[in-house]
């Protein structure tokens, strides 16, 4: 496995299997890496010839407010799993590599990031959508996979690659979750014994408005005041939104038809975890 910590050479090893007809995969990452970055990377390793992980706590995807100075790092448990799962590359830039003095330029995608983790996190996707726009002219990968759980984050990076003539295919892997439905994330870390057992109400909340969609509920009111019900009834969460939305434009529906996602921000003590379903009413 080889590991880059330049833009320089990263881009190097990707051209120079790419003049060769070798596919390349990218799994970018912020590091901490769990079960369901190793599914990501597995799902890289069997679609593309090559495959390699890129590992950076992007700095301006984090509010003032956020929690960017405790979010683990682990880099070198991070750089065994990789090793393990037959990865080509790792690339490990350095923040001034990425964002070396005097850089100015910022990616946005307007009306899908005007809601939900938009509104709550204000600034957040411009950090990612800038970041993933660089790792993916860095890489050139053929196809770059991304997590499920972050449902918002995948819609705008695939509006983000149509709109930017960016020909990379972005792949959506489901969400990994534990034997009682929590979705793996690298924030569950901060959870107490306590929090981490308060957490199952986003999968639960999302449970009951998944079966009440294939009960036949369609008003999306009495839906979501179901989800909302069951959160608030646990002590140790607050919400932050429940929505039921169109797959493809993130739009709330007023009356779920066809296939829908359930979305859920949660406050677990200080920890804000995000989950999602994807539904169809038939």
């Amino acid at each position: 496995m080889r590991k880059f910590r330049t833009v320089r050479a990263m881009t190097a090893w990707a051209q120079g299997l790419q003049r060769e007809g070798v596919t390349v995969g990218l799994v970018p990452t912020m590091g901490a890496l769990h079960e369901g970055h190793r599914a990501l990377i597995r799902a890289a390793r069997l679609s593309c010839d090559a495959a390699a992980v890129s590992i950076f706590v992007n700095p301006l995807q984090f509010g003032p407010s956020e929690d960017l100075a405790r979010y683990p790092q682990t880099l070198a448990r991070d750089l065994r799993l990789c090793e393990q799962e037959g990865m080509d590359a790792v690339f490990v830039p350095s923040h001034r590599e990425m964002y070396p003095p005097g850089f100015e330029t910022v990616v946005g995608v307007r009306d899908l990031t005007r809601r939900f983790e938009g509104v709550s996190r204000p600034g957040h996707f411009e950090g990612v959508t800038t970041v993933v726009s660089k790792l993916l002219n860095i890489v050139r990968p053929e196809k770059a996979f991304f997590g499920q759980k972050d449902y918002q984050q995948a819609v705008v990076v695939t509006q983000l690659v149509k709109d930017l003539n960016i020909s990379t295919e972005i792949v959506m892997r489901p969400t990994v979750r534990e034997s009682d439905g929590l979705a793996l994330s690298s924030r569950n870390a901060f959870l107490s014994p306590a929090e981490r057992k308060a957490a199952t109400v986003l999968y639960r909340a999302l449970t009951v408005g998944k079966e009440m969609i294939r009960a036949g509920e369609r008003s999306v009111k009495t839906i979501r005041q179901a989800m909302t019900r069951l959160v608030r009834a646990e002590t140790l969460a607050r919400l932050d939104y429940a929505a039921v939305v169109h797959p493809a434009t993130l739009e709330e529906f007023r009356a779920a038809r066809g296939r829908v996602v359930l979305l859920l921000a949660v406050w677990i003590g200080k920890t804000r975890l995000i989950d999602n379903l994807v539904v169809t009413a038939r």
